[in-house]
C-alpha cells in the first residue's frame, strides 16, 4: 500500500495527508497514478469529464488505462484539489512493452488475452501444428529403418490425448464507441454484449432500483454496468450474481474503474465474467470466465 504524503490545501494552507489510490490492473497488478509532489496542488473548481481520468502504465505488464485523477478534500475548510501527476514517458523505439508502429492498448490487450491463453494451455495454433509433423517425420524415419507397424504407430495413445479448447466464435472486430459520459457506458456494454452473441439487450421496464449500477438484460443474460469512478466492490459482484441465479441467467459485469481484490477473487470463485472499460470504449477481460465468454461467445 502507497504511504501518506502531506498535501497543503491552498485555501486554508492547512496540510492534509493523502494516499494514492490502488487499482487493479487487467493482469492482476496493482497500479497507482505516480504523484508529482515538486508540483502545487490544483484549485478544482470546474469538474469535466476528460480531466477526471490520467492515464497510468502498468509497471508489471506495461498496459496502459485510465484510471481516476488522484484529488483530495481538505477537511478543514472542504476545498477540492487535484493533485498533479507525471506524465506518462514514452518508452524509446523498441525498448518497451507495447512499442514499435502500431503497437497500443489495442495490441497491449491482445498480448495480455494471449498470455492467459498460454497459461492456460491454450497456446497459439501454429505452437502445436510443429507436433504432428515431428511425429509423422519419427513415423517415417521408423519405416525407413524397419518397416514394422510398431515403428508407425503414434508415440501417444489418442485415448489420452486432451480436447481441443472450445474453438473461438468467428465474428468480426468490435468497434468501441468513446465514453465521454455514464450513458456512453452503459451503451458500450450493450454494444459490446451484442458482439459477444447475445440478442435483444436493453434496461429492464419498471421503475430502477437506487443504485450506481445500471442494470442490462438479454434472454439468457443478467448485466450490471458500473460507470462511476470507484472500483466495484465484493457486494456488486455477489448482487449480480444473485440477480443471475434467480433468473437462471449468465451474469455480467462492466467497470470503469475496476475491481477490488475481493471483488475479484469471489468472481473467480462464482464464475461471473469481469469486463473493465476504459475512455476509448473497447472492454477488455478481467478474469479467466471473461476470456472463456469472449472466445465461446453467447
Amino acid at each position: 500500500m502507497a504511504e501518506a504524503v502531506p498535501v497543503r490545501c491552498p485555501a486554508c494552507l492547512r496540510e492534509n495527508g493523502y494516499t494514492a489510490p490502488v487499482f487493479p490492473c487487467a493482469c492482476g497488478s496493482p497500479v497507482n497514478p505516480p504523484l508529482d509532489l515538486s508540483a502545487p496542488p490544483v484549485l478544482l473548481t470546474h469538474r469535466t469529464w476528460s480531466d477526471s481520468w490520467v492515464a497510468v502504465r502498468c509497471t508489471t505488464c506495461g498496459r496502459e488505462s485510465e484510471w481516476p485523477h488522484p484529488e483530495l478534500g481538505c477537511g478543514s475548510c472542504g476545498t477540492v484539489v487535484r493533485l498533479p501527476v507525471h506524465p506518462l514517458e514514452r518508452p524509446e523505439s523498441g525498448t518497451g512493452p507495447g512499442t514499435g508502429r502500431g503497437a497500443g492498448p489495442g495490441a497491449a490487450g491482445a498480448a495480455d488475452r494471449a498470455d492467459r491463453a498460454a497459461r492456460r494451455g491454450e497456446g497459439p495454433a501454429d505452437a502445436g501444428a510443429g507436433a504432428p509433423g515431428d511425429a509423422v517425420g519419427d513415423g517415417r524415419a521408423g519405416g525407413a529403418g524397419g518397416g514394422g507397424p510398431a515403428a508407425a504407430r503414434p508415440a501417444v495413445d489418442p485415448a489420452h490425448i486432451p480436447p481441443p479448447p472450445t474453438a473461438a466464435v468467428p465474428r468480426p472486430a468490435f468497434r468501441p464507441v468513446t465514453i465521454r459520459t455514464a450513458r456512453d457506458a452503459v451503451a458500450t456494454a450493450a454494444l459490446y454484449l451484442r458482439w459477444l452473441g447475445f440478442q435483444d439487450v436493453r434496461q429492464p421496464d419498471g421503475r430502477p432500483i437506487p443504485s450506481a449500477a445500471v442494470d442490462l438484460r438479454a434472454p439468457g443474460l443478467v448485466a450490471q454496468v458500473d460507470p462511476t469512478t470507484a472500483p466495484a466492490g465484493l457486494r456488486a459482484v455477489e448482487c449480480v450474481w444473485l440477480n443471475g441465479l434467480t433468473a437462471s441467467a449468465t451474469s455480467v459485469y462492466f467497470s470503469l474503474a475496476g475491481y477490488t481484490a475481493d471483488a475479484r477473487d469471489r468472481a473467480d470463485e462464482l464464475g461471473i465474467p469481469l469486463f473493465v472499460m476504459d475512455l476509448t470504449g473497447m472492454p477488455q477481460p478481467v478474469n479467466d470466465p471473461a476470456d472463456e465468454l469472449v472466445g465461446s461467445g453467447a
